[in-house]
């Protein structure tokens, strides 16, 4: 199986979708620091939410086979810059998370994640597995 990283800003649903895709019953933790699984690394938000931390996540990709981008349907705006996957020597998906949520917008968070160069996205409902199965069949491949 191939190793992911997931990164994403604070609350966008990275923690909730590792515990989905490891089979746990879901419940609410903040990630403190960079957690690795036998087939998922689940990053702090804060490292993409704060400019002297973003490098550390070029660094800690190095140890994943496919970088995740996480953005909550939610979302106004993005952090992901346009074109910003070319910067990775990696495979690099976009996931839309929180497509469940009453304001959700999940069109708008995929058209951001395309324009961020994903060519590959998956919706998520991590709560009650929407697109869990498909990531991890896109993971086995």
């Amino acid at each position: 199986m191939k190793k992911l990283i997931l990164m994403g800003r604070s609350e966008a649903g990275k923690s909730t979708l590792t515990q989905a895709l490891k089979g746990e019953k879901i419940k609410y933790h903040k990630t403190q620091y960079v957690n690795y699984y036998d087939a998922i690394i689940d990053t702090p938000g804060e490292y993409i939410q704060t400019k002297n931390l973003g490098a550390a996540l070029a660094v800690y990709s190095y140890e994943a086979d496919v970088v995740g981008l996480l953005l909550s349907a939610t979302e106004p705006y993005s952090l992901f810059p346009p074109n910003i996957t070319c910067m990775a020597n990696r495979e690099v998906i976009g996931i839309v998370t929180q497509i469940d949520k009453e304001d959700a917008n999940p069109e708008r968070a995929e058209r951001w994640l395309r324009l961020s160069g994903c060519e590959k996205v998956f919706w998520v409902n991590s709560k009650d597995g929407t697109g869990v199965k498909e990531i991890l069949d896109y993971l086995k491949e």
